[in-house]
């Protein structure tokens, strides 16, 4: 089934060749061009061409190595929920700085309900979270809450996405 989407912003479209493209360097982006090529039957130059495109355009954020955090001695995996005193913007941009200074916050998500963000963090063990959430996020004058959902299990980790 040929999938066809078309970007209304920028007027741009991707045939079912960039969409193929795109499934194949989300499965293993260390590919070839000539690899790549290979798989979607067309020769390296044209596809090459698309990829770059790709990459201009945005729909290819940038490629990275998936690490192993258990061996890197992170294995203890927490979401954590923030509830700011207030949703005003200086609060909020502040708040949005300070996540994208912390390694140890590996993702950060504005969501809406009870709480303002969800992050997700990496640390050695349930010791090391601890002196994380009091010396770094309790440190942070805007939280008014903070609750800590611990992964007991990893399920399923797919950085891909559906398309």
């Amino acid at each position: 089934m040929a999938i066809l989407s078309k970007n209304k912003v920028a007027g741009e479209i991707l045939d079912a060749t960039d969409i193929n493209i795109l499934r194949i360097l989300q499965e293993d982006a260390r590919l070839t061009t000539k690899e790549v090529a290979s798989k979607v039957h067309l020769s390296t130059t044209p596809v090459f061409e698309r990829i770059r495109r790709l990459e201009r355009e945005g729909y290819i954020r940038r490629y990275v190595a998936v690490l192993n955090n258990v061996k890197l001695n992170l294995g203890f995996m927490v979401f954590c929920s923030v509830k700011l005193r207030d949703l005003k913007h200086d609060t909020t941009s502040t708040f949005t700085a300070k996540m994208l200074e912390i390694p140890e916050v590996t993702e950060c998500y504005n969501i809406s309900g009870h709480f303002d963000y969800m992050l997700k963090i990496y640390a050695a063990n349930m010791k090391a979270y601890q002196q994380f959430l009091l010396n770094v996020l309790g440190n942070i004058e805007s939280l008014d809450s903070v609750e800590s959902t611990f992964v007991m299990e990893e399920i399923k980790q797919s950085y891909g996405i559906n398309i």
